[in-house]
């Protein structure tokens, strides 16, 4: 209902009137005038009204008129709305019909308004409205009109949108609700229907727990409580139950949000749902292949590190348990472990077998799959008729039935099959609780105890070689691919002889402080066992010297003396005692040796180069043609009695280093001017992947005379980046141990290392006190961020620090305790102007974790 126009002042909100709910308008004769949920229809369209007067002028004004029209009662009481509203080519119609209304005869009709200009200039707005105009009279008898006015647009938008709702909700893909406050089902759409049973007018009046199941049904009326309270939506809740007819679980996607009337007033909640019980299937399938890709990528990994046969099938249980499976054993036929060629009795599966491996995720008791259990260790057999006897004879996977009343519901036993040869068998069980194995199952587990035969058959047959030398050099090889700072690496060795695999030629990549690294390649003369066991000491002497952060040329001095050491009982003091005494030279206990040292500094890209009579380095700067540096050879180790000379480089960015052997330029077909030269041919194209220029290397040169060992490191230069350096100058007083607090956090909040700001102040702290209190001249700080964060502390004096314990009642002397506690590594160096003490710390995302400084300054104490 429209209201009634007075005089008398009315609340300023139009739907106050609507809203209303006093006790008159609860009695059953005012029923027309209750206002009923969700609201009143004037809460959407737009109707006024007013009235006229005899002489066809406003005399009264309802508020709706004003909010419709824009114009205040004071301003339009004693307008003529003809001449006002109507555009100027319909007023001579628009007064003779209010002549004939005033004669008393109603009207109504569709009209066309503009408002008049606003006092403020602005333009008045234009309207359609549709009015019904009718006749009254005044107290005094006088004829009047009572005029109500709907705005037409504002109705056809709500037509409109009324019909865009109907289609939106009846053809819905998904199933749609309307919930009312009470959580009850006011309205559902057919998509619902067809789901659930029955049309949509049977769902009216029904709640969740018509639904779905009690607990899960609590779940989704407390979120549907809470939409309807704070009006948060809710994206993508997932609801569990079961559809009329059916008993599989079906799963859903519910969207949910509140629903508000015309004036704003929540009045439900409306519910999207759509099935995707056929997604969660698709991708528990999915989750399944990724899960069997991975075991299948960590058995790849990790299966096969070694050239022991009972290690190797300790690793495929260690990936299978409990990733897989929740037992599992292992039999290896007890022909090939004690080194047949062709284990006995594999034709009908009867051969004697060996546990070598069990593993269990429930139970340390051995493994029960029929018949006595069989401890690790133990030499057993399987009975004839029995599916792990078959799966022996067959060469394929077998069901084996579960014991009543045991622990095991599901096993398989699995066949390992290496080069068509049947090695053993491998056993996986699943306890009662866990999911049967099924196909896909039972296929990973072929493929897992193929990867596993196969790597027992390698190892078988290396174990018939020489293996104790196989240990020897293989142990002697940096492990895995080599890394560093500011160079990219990659390296290759070749034994010369296959069969033994062992020789002199060695190489390493060893990490020094603040980012720097040293690059070493070494060539014992001589072949076999003796050549490698002096490449093992000498190997083992470079990483210790270069450790210990000596010049180039002091670690190849050093190396020298160990070389002359090694073929002397007594070592090298032995060996410099008797080098005055004329002796007899024995040839057989001479050990020499050439090797090239490098030490690269990320920061500076400065290389500095020491050669003990090995083959120069060759350098390829980019767009430029490979050149071999000029770095003095020196004596080889073990010679003696000169020095050796160093030479520094500077490298630019992306060039290419190449340190190698002599295997690699020279044989009997090939002398060494021309497999120099040859070498530095094939470098033509640096750009490409080290790994690929390494391969390429290797083809396009004569690397299978199999004369003498080949090794080979390439590195790039890859410099730390200027922002990934920070370096400052302090002056020698007191205030500066505060300045280089405030650098270095500055620092690490530039490079997002907060978490490390703490702990570095507090380091930094204790160098810089350390260098202003017992070092000499200025202070200079370094920052330097890569794989890990280094800090370094310059300064003239030469004194190194040396750490000690402090006594409880010692005021100081814990500072070096302290970086040692919480930085990961430290030390100090000596340099041309002084010395220089570092620490490292690792990054937050590393694997090594944060020390908390306070447990570090209580664990001092």
């Amino acid at each position: 209902m429209s209201e009634i126009p007075a005089k008398a002042t009315e609340s300023e909100d139009p739907s106050d009137g609507a809203r209303a709910d006093t006790a008159d308008e609860r009695r059953p004769g005012n029923a027309m005038w209750q206002s009923s949920p969700p609201g009143s229809m004037y809460d959407y369209i737009k109707v006024a009204s007013f009235s006229i007067n005899a002489k066809g002028l406003v005399d009264q004004w309802s508020l709706r008129a004003e909010q419709l029209f824009g114009i205040p009662a004071e301003r339009a009481v004693g307008m003529d709305p003809v001449d006002v509203f109507v555009d100027p080519d319909l007023r001579d119609r628009g007064q003779r019909k209010m002549a004939e209304i005033l004669d008393g005869r109603e009207w109504t009709g569709v009209v066309p308004f503009r408002v008049p200009d606003a006092a403020d200039g602005e333009c008045g707005k234009e309207g359609l409205a549709e009015v019904y105009v009718m006749p009254t009279r005044t107290a005094e008898g006088d004829r009047a009109a009572l005029c109500i006015v709907v705005d037409v647009r504002t109705l056809r938008s709500i037509e409109t949108d009324l019909a865009a709702s109907q289609a939106i909700f009846g053809q819905s893909p998904f199933g749609f609700l309307l919930i009312d406050k009470d959580l009850r089902v006011r309205r559902a759409n057919q998509r619902f229907s067809a789901t659930f049973g029955g049309t949509p007018d049977d769902h009216r009046g029904r709640g969740v727990h018509d639904y779905l199941q009690r607990g899960e049904a609590e779940r989704v009326a407390a979120t549907l409580r809470r939409v309807l309270q704070t009006g948060n939506s809710i994206t993508d809740m997932h609801v569990t139950g079961f559809v009329p007819g059916s008993e599989e679980r079906r799963h859903w996607s519910v969207n949910l949000y509140r629903v508000h009337s015309g004036s704003g007033r929540p009045i439900g909640i409306a519910w999207l749902g759509t099935d995707i019980t056929g997604r969660r299937a698709a991708a528990r399938e999915a989750a399944s292949a990724r899960r069997n890709l991975a075991l299948l990528n960590e058995a790849g990994a990790r299966i096969g590190n070694s050239l022991d046969l009972e290690t190797t099938a300790r690793e495929l249980l260690d990936v299978v348990v409990p990733g897989f499976c929740d037992l599992a054993t292992v039999d290896l036929y007890q022909g090939l472990l004690a080194g047949d060629e062709t284990p006995p009795g594999l034709a009908d599966g009867s051969a004697e077998l060996r546990r070598v491996a069990f593993a269990s995720a429930v139970s340390d008791a051995p493994f029960v799959g029929g018949g006595a259990s069989v401890a690790v260790g133990a030499v057993h057999h399987y009975p004839f008729n029995s599916p792990c006897a078959d799966a022996l004879r067959t060469a394929r996977p077998q069901s084996v039935p579960a014991e009543e009343g045991g622990l095991v519901q599901s096993t398989l036993a699995v066949p390992m099959v290496a080069h068509d040869t049947v090695v053993g068998l491998a056993q996986f069980a699943r306890t009662k609780g866990s999911e049967p194995f099924g196909d896909r199952d039972r296929d990973l587990a072929v493929e897992l105890a193929a990867r596993a035969a196969v790597c027992i058959d390698n190892a078988r047959l290396y174990r018939r070689e020489h293996e104790r030398a196989l240990i020897l050099q293989r142990s002697l090889l940096p492990p895995g691919d080599p890394e560093a700072s500011g160079l990219d690496i990659a390296c290759r060795y070749l034994p010369g002889n296959a069969a033994t695999e062992v020789g002199g030629d060695w190489f390493d990549v060893i990490e020094l402080p603040g980012h720097r690294t040293a690059l070493v390649v070494g060539d014992v003369m001589g072949r076999g066992l003796r050549a490698a066991v002096a490449m093992g000491e000498l190997r083992t002497a470079v990483r210790t010297l270069a450790l210990l952060d000596l010049e180039p040329a002091e670690v190849l001095a050093a190396l020298d003396e160990i070389a002359r050491g090694l073929g002397t009982p007594g070592g090298v003091q032995q060996a410099t005692r008797t080098a005055r005494q004329p002796r007899d030279a024995d040839l057989s206990e001479v050990y020499l040796a050439t090797c090239v040292y490098a030490v690269y500094d990320s920061v500076t890209r400065r290389c500095t180069f020491a050669n003990a009579g090995h083959l120069p380095p060759v350098l390829v700067e980019p767009g430029e043609a490979a050149l071999m540096l000029d770095v003095p050879p020196g004596m080889p180790l073990g010679v003696g009695g000169e020095p050796f000379e160093e030479v520094e480089v500077e490298l630019p960015e992306g060039a290419l280093l190449a340190l190698y052997t002599d295997g690699l330029v020279e044989s009997r077909d090939h002398p060494l001017d021309e497999g120099l030269q040859a070498f530095v041919g094939a470098l033509t194209d640096p750009a490409q992947p080290l790994e690929d220029v390494c391969d390429h290397v290797l083809n396009t040169l004569d690397t299978h005379h199999g004369e003498d060992d080949i090794a080979l490191l390439m590195a790039r230069v890859q410099g730390l980046p200027a922002k990934s350096v920070g370096d400052w100058t302090l002056p020698r007083e007191p205030r500066s141990v505060g300045r280089a607090r405030e650098y270095a956090r500055g620092q690490l909040l530039s490079w997002d290392l907060e978490p490390l700001v703490d702990t570095t102040e507090l380091l930094v702290s204790e160098l810089v006190t350390n260098a202003l209190r017992y070092g000499e001249g200025e202070i200079r700080l370094r920052l330097l961020l890569d794989r890990t964060l280094v800090c370094e502390v310059w300064d003239a004096g030469l004194v190194q620090p040396r750490r000690r314990r402090a006594r409880d009642t010692d005021e100081g002397g814990r500072g070096l305790q302290l970086v040692g506690l919480l930085s990961a590594a430290w030390g100090s160096r000596r340099t041309p102007q002084g010395k220089t003490v570092w620490f490292e710390l690792p990054l937050p995302d590393g694997e090594t974790g944060l020390t908390d400084p306070a447990e570090a300054l209580l664990s001092l104490f």
